[in-house]
């Protein structure tokens, strides 16, 4: 076993995708041979809305790191929407759709992301 340093400019693309939004995956089974992790970005361009996906049986941890990107999902029939900044967390919890939605016009949002799975789940759904 060895440690792997993942550089910026080493992140892909070549991962699960969303609309309006793009994830480039930092760590996972094919970038260092992880069995039970999977660790990238997601950028949010300025005034994007994503689709509507959740990460079926993962659990997804997110760090804001620039922008304000908002977190929307329905909770008792009701729309609910998280607000954040930078240093804020957001757990998203197996199963639950979301989206993401980048309410500033002119800033990208940046997240990292950290999943309890190998590879990226992305179940789109339709609207």
């Amino acid at each position: 076993m060895t440690l792997h340093h993942v550089r910026p400019d080493d992140l892909t693309s070549e991962t699960a995708q969303t609309g309006g939004m793009l994830r480039r995956a930092a760590i996972s089974g094919d970038s260092v041979g992880s069995s039970a992790l999977w660790m990238g970005q997601t950028h949010v361009a300025p005034g994007a809305v994503s689709a509507t996906h959740h990460h079926g049986a993962s659990e997804t941890a997110i760090y804001v790191v620039s922008g304000t990107p908002s977190f929307v999902f329905v909770r008792d029939g009701e729309e609910v929407r998280i607000d954040t900044q930078p240093g804020d967390y957001v757990y998203v919890p197996p199963f639950v759709p979301h989206r993401e939605e980048n309410p500033d016009p002119e800033v990208e949002a940046v997240v990292v992301i950290a999943r309890s799975t190998q590879e990226a789940i992305v179940v789109n759904l339709s609207e």
